[in-house]
């Protein structure tokens, strides 16, 4: 095992997941591994829980407009970084060429031997040319995987619907009473974070119905 090399590249870690109920931390102790395997420390990361169908992901963006050329952007998969139609992929290609960023992600090994430097000048520019089509690949199957899911999703609900069964989401009553409970207490959002693992959208949604409540009832209690 390599120690630390100082004068090894930038490296930057991408964790995304889709929603707020999802780790999105899940991957660091992989990529952590990956680095240490490969004489690099990950000297920033940058965490969101947004969908990799948009564009709009501020810490993706962030991360971008904190990178100097050659720096490197770590990510676990191909699809934490994209799930986006050919235009948005495009457009966050475009811009990741711009900062001159180098794309790093554990199941492409063509993006993983780009870190070789002792290489002559033709096999390193064949190397970035398969990388980049392999890259092109990956993202079209994360994007066609993510489409796929959503068609059967809906199939299955339009298909529940007929049958008289689809209800959608469930609310837990029980959660969002406790949720309601330690808000007229006064306990702060993220102390109710950790003692119900809610998401702050979850416990927003009850703070909100709790606020509608007291208005109609003209209850003489304070509202965060």
């Amino acid at each position: 095992m390599q120690a630390p090399n100082k004068s090894a590249p930038f490296v930057r870690a991408y964790l995304r997941a889709s929603t707020k109920e999802q780790d999105a931390s899940r991957a660091d102790a992989a990529l952590e591994q990956f680095a240490k395997e490969k004489g690099l420390i990950i000297a920033a990361k940058y965490t969101e829980n947004e969908s990799g169908a948009s564009l709009a992901r501020p810490e993706l963006f962030r991360l971008l407009n904190d990178c100097h050329p050659g720096d490197i952007l770590l990510i676990e998969q191909v699809d934490r970084l994209s799930r986006l139609d050919d235009s948005d992929w495009s457009k966050l290609k475009d811009e990741i060429k711009a900062h001159g960023v180098r794309i790093v992600a554990l199941d492409l090994p063509t993006s993983v031997e780009c870190l070789t430097k002792d290489r002559d000048s033709f096999t390193g520019a064949m190397l970035e040319a398969v990388n980049g089509m392999l890259l092109d690949m990956l993202a079209a199957i994360a994007r066609k995987d993510y489409t796929d899911r959503r068609r059967r999703q809906g199939e299955g609900i339009a298909k529940a619907k007929a049958a008289g069964k689809f209800r959608g989401k469930q609310v837990n009553t029980e959660r969002h009473a406790v949720i309601a409970s330690m808000l007229n207490k006064g306990m702060s959002w993220t102390d109710i974070q950790i003692a119900t693992s809610a998401s702050r959208s979850t416990i927003k949604r009850v703070n909100d119905a709790r606020k509608e409540a007291l208005a109609m009832s003209d209850a003489p209690a304070s509202v965060k």
